[in-house]
């Protein structure tokens, strides 16, 4: 038997007795997010099509399917996914800047060679393709971080309804403090890992520190780092407010009708 099927047999195994029945949607949302990028990916091959709103679309499907199909439509939800989106869009223009200041878009030279076969002029804007790989590598971990804000700030409000806006938006932010920490490690530890056969032929080949941390190939890792932490960051405060006003809107809303 092919190990990748063994391996993905192990899997499905270990979520559905863990998981249940949420566990298997998990498992087949692992798939439908691979098609999503693999879509994106296709069709920003394409000069004729905007590489930033198919990362905006791409975004937007991946976070309905990881929030609204393996966690059903709800409050938790619903705010998760706005904030998302929010958080996102003005990541998005901040990451075009970055990537075109710091000019880490293309190829590095350590790239070259296996590249060298291939043609450079393919009508595609690596600007904008720089950007949307730094996105879509960061919306696991924006996604993440809302669904576990504003979870737990819905249980705070139903075990104390009469909490005030302020109080629960308080509330959210300490409960983000708390993740705030552990995933920006993840996401540090998992460049690391990913990346940790570059690092080691940077020493075979008597890198210098000056010359790692100006390679292309590393600096536009350590941007995808930082920016992945910038957005878990900001998304902490954007999944507080709308959370609070949200649960507390339609307090009002229910107490007007009755």
């Amino acid at each position: 038997m092919n190990v990748l099927v063994l391996l993905a047999m192990i899997l499905f195994l270990l979520m559905a007795f863990i998981g249940g029945k949420k566990g298997v949607k998990s498992f087949i949302a692992l798939f439908l997010n691979f098609a999503v990028l693999l879509l994106a990916i296709l069709f920003m091959t394409n000069p004729s099509f905007d590489p930033i709103i198919l990362t905006l679309i791409a975004c937007a499907v991946i976070s309905w399917i990881n929030l609204f199909y393996i966690n059903e439509v709800n409050s938790k939800t619903k705010t998760a996914f706005i904030s998302t989106i929010i958080t996102i869009v003005i990541l998005l223009l901040f990451i075009v800047m970055i990537t075109e200041m710091a000019m880490i878009q293309g190829f590095g030279e350590e790239e070259s060679e296996e590249m060298g076969m291939f043609s450079y002029y393919i009508g595609v804007d690596f600007v904008k393709i720089g950007a949307s790989v730094i996105i879509m590598s960061t919306i696991g971990a924006i996604i993440d971080t809302a669904i576990s804000i504003s979870s737990p700030m819905r249980e705070i409000y139903h075990h104390n309804p009469h909490i005030s806006r302020k109080e629960l938006f308080t509330a959210g932010l300490s409960i983000g403090r708390d993740i705030l920490g552990t995933s920006a490690n993840t996401l540090f530890f998992a460049f690391f890992g990913g990346y940790l056969a570059l690092l080691i032929w940077f020493k075979d080949l008597f890198y210098s520190v000056g010359e790692v941390v100006n390679s292309k190939v590393f600096t536009a890792e350590m941007i995808t780092i930082l920016c992945a932490g910038m957005g878990v960051a900001l998304v902490i405060p954007i999944t507080s407010a709308i959370t609070a006003y949200y649960l507390l809107k339609t307090k009002d809303k229910q107490e007007t009708i009755e």
